[in-house]
């Protein structure tokens, strides 16, 4: 088991196959955790996928991955735009963090258009698909190496 990578999700990423197919795919939340780890498997890393629809957890759970993580992959979905918090929590991590986001935000409405997170990523990956999770996957391989 290598180094392990944090891949958190924020709101709505547990409906990820219902909500808004033509926007973000058919492909499911399971579907992503299941190609993450596969990948990681490849690279020789480890990784845990967590999704929750609340600000406050997703603080915490960065605040864990100091302890255990490597670097951390996040899809903060509608907490990109809003939330200084998560911010603030990501400036306490010292690994890569990459942010990814299944559709390609800067096609979208303006307000999506702005990252809170994008100010502490080491790298951003949009409109990809869920295959963006897995390029992230293999950028934090190369940042660990």
């Amino acid at each position: 088991m290598g180094k392990l990578i944090t891949i958190l999700n924020g709101p709505n990423l547990n409906l990820l196959g219902l909500r808004q197919p033509e926007i973000y795919g058919s492909e499911t939340l399971a579907d992503v955790e299941n190609n993450c780890g596969i990948v990681a498997k490849d690279l020789g890393l480890s990784s845990i996928l967590r999704q929750t629809n609340h600000e406050g957890i997703l603080v915490d759970w960065v605040h864990e991955a100091r302890e255990n993580s490597a670097g951390i992959i996040i899809n903060p979905a509608a907490f990109t735009h809003t939330s200084v918090a998560l911010l603030d929590a990501l400036h306490t991590f010292e690994g890569p963090v990459l942010e990814v986001h299944i559709s390609n935000v800067h096609k979208r409405e303006s307000f999506r258009h702005h990252s809170y997170v994008s100010l502490r990523a080491d790298g951003v990956v949009a409109g990809f698909g869920i295959q963006g999770y897995a390029l992230a996957m293999q950028r934090m391989a190369s940042l660990l190496a």
